[in-house]
């Protein structure tokens, strides 16, 4: 055992440690600046859409509303790493009985917001390659923005987001399995010296 002067360095140490978690306060403050930048965009998408609405085409109208989801998906992933980021890795935020606290805050851990920051992504991405295949039919004319590899490219990307998540998900399947037998085995050693007794 070492000693206590020894003992109240590594507590000292432990609480230095502890609390530099702290130093993520600057980077989530930021993530809401970013949201604000993302609501403008949005405000000036939509004002672009309205303005226009009687004289742009049924697929230009389109591009512009998936835009807008795509914003609004973006959006949601920051407000999933904002708030679940700093409940999980900086301090509790004390919602118990919030009428609008979100249903998934209260069972959330790192594995669960990296399933559902894949899940986003992939969310994301469907958005985007959605608009590529919209667009898709100007594929070889003068000022398209796609090239047939593009699409292709970005078709792959999409698998692999899918892939990833599949992954993921399936590591935090088999992590909670074992977890479960563990304690299922600490369970029965805790009944073996009971059953011993009686």
């Amino acid at each position: 055992m070492p000693p206590p002067r020894e003992r109240q360095h590594l507590r000292t140490l432990g609480s230095l440690i502890f609390g530099s978690r702290w130093l993520q306060v600057p980077l989530y403050l930021g993530l809401i600046v970013a949201q604000c930048v993302y609501v403008v965009l949005f405000v000036k998408e939509l004002w672009h859409l309205v303005s226009h609405a009687t004289t742009f085409s049924e697929q230009a109208i389109m591009l512009i509303v998936l835009a807008l989801i795509d914003v609004v998906m973006i959006s949601n992933l920051l407000i999933m790493v904002i708030v679940g980021g700093y409940e999980t890795f900086v301090s509790r935020l004390d919602l118990k009985g919030h009428p609008d606290q979100p249903e998934w805050l209260s069972h959330v851990n790192a594995s669960v917001l990296k399933i559902k920051l894949a899940m986003a992504i992939i969310g994301i991405s469907s958005i985007h390659l959605l608009k590529t295949f919209i667009e898709a039919g100007n594929l070889g004319m003068a000022g398209a923005k796609f090239t047939e590899a593009g699409v292709m490219w970005q078709t792959i990307i999409h698998c692999t987001f899918i892939l990833s998540a599949m992954g993921i998900a399936y590591v935090d399947y088999l992590g909670t399995l074992a977890t479960r037998a563990h304690m299922a085995v600490a369970a029965e050693q805790e009944e073996l010296p009971k059953s011993r007794k009686t």
